[in-house]
């Protein structure tokens, strides 16, 4: 089974690798993009959200403000379109965390659905805060970034796919070693008791607190490259409330609390809403399928497509292991008798006729 696992991740790995080659249409590679962006984001959030337990709907608020991180930095630093601003992104991503650390302290305090509600008036205040702090944000007038002026025609998309790519491969990795570390057992622990995972030892306030400000780095980091990609950042797109409700739908879809999970989420939805987007994007009708494929994933699929596949495959390798069990016990009733000379007597279910 492992080395199933091993051969299909390389295959995906592979093809992941050779798809922009293989689908060089600008549109494609557009969508392709930003799925990769999701993908990191959900898989980011997924560290909180999944390991702890503590859904946050905030988190949106660090995408926009690694966004705004990149931007200021290149206007400030004069840093010109090209390969240098993605050297600026994991900068951009700490930033991103640094402001995470005080408000997760805070929000971190209380628990359920008063630290979701806590994690949303955090995420309006930011966004108040980039309308209104004109001097750092230009306010409503947004931001520019440096535009690639050497990266035309079908080229412009490749290096955002691959740097998101790159970024996408770190972050799963990291989310892998989380949940195999100790650290991520005592997460875990979090997720399924608090107090008797305190009790146990498990210092959860400072466990918390990393997850929390992990997630706000990954978030940060994809809120960077995104920016750079769009060429602009404005209060409205960079804080968008609905980047809440598209990463926790695409953990939810695929699994939260799993590593692939959220992978699977992000590539089956963004690409779908990007469709929509694109072609009912003037009326909104896209928005209704979002609601509705929230409401069908919450009443038919509350464990995520990854989990209900383990539990079937569980439940096929169990019955499979019975009816091994079975035909063994036959075989060795049937050999035993056989060695007594006693006649095999062949036993059925149901009356004897």
């Amino acid at each position: 089974m492992r080395i199933a696992t091993f051969a299909g991740g390389g295959i995906l790995l592979v093809f992941a690798c050779a798809f922009p080659l293989l689908f060089s249409d600008p549109t494609v590679t557009t969508i392709a993009v930003f799925t990769l962006i999701f993908a990191v984001a959900t898989s980011g959030w997924n560290i909180l959200a999944g390991y702890t337990g503590y859904v946050a709907l905030g988190h949106a608020a660090y995408f926009g403000l690694g966004a705004y991180a990149l931007a200021i930095l290149c206007q400030d630093w004069h840093i010109a379109g090209g390969y240098a601003p993605f050297l600026l992104v994991p900068l951009a991503g700490l930033i991103a965390a640094l402001i995470a650390i005080p408000l997760g302290w805070i929000a971190l305090r209380v628990r359920r659905h008063t630290f979701v509600v806590i994690t949303i008036a955090m995420f309006f205040i930011i966004q108040l805060l980039a309308y209104n702090l004109s001097w750092l944000t230009k306010g409503s007038t947004g931001l520019s970034l440096p535009i690639p002026l050497d990266w035309g025609g079908d080229f412009f998309n490749i290096p955002f796919y691959y740097v998101t790519l790159a970024l996408l491969l770190l972050t799963l990795t990291v989310s892998w070693g989380v949940r195999h570390s100790k650290y991520g057992l005592g997460l875990l622990a979090i997720r399924d008791d608090e107090d008797r995972a305190l009790g146990l030892g498990v210092k959860t306030g400072i466990s918390k607190l990393l997850a929390f400000a992990l997630a706000a780095l990954i978030v940060g980091m994809a809120g960077a490259i995104w920016a750079y990609f769009v060429e602009a950042v404005y209060p409205a797109t960079a804080f968008d409330p609905l980047f809440d409700i598209a990463i926790a739908l695409m953990a939810f879809l695929g699994g939260l609390g799993t590593i692939t999970g959220p992978l699977l989420g992000a590539l089956i939805l963004e690409p779908t809403q990007q469709y929509f987007a694109l072609a009912y994007g003037q009326n909104g009708y896209y928005l209704i399928v979002y609601g509705a494929l929230f409401l069908v994933v919450i009443l038919l699929l509350p464990q995520g497509i990854v989990p209900s596949l383990q539990a079937r495959w569980s439940r096929f390798q169990a019955m499979r292991a019975q009816e091994r069990d079975r035909t063994m016990s036959r075989v060795s009733h049937r050999s035993t008798a056989g060695e007594d000379g006693s006649p095999e007597v062949e036993t059925k279910e149901g009356a004897n006729l």
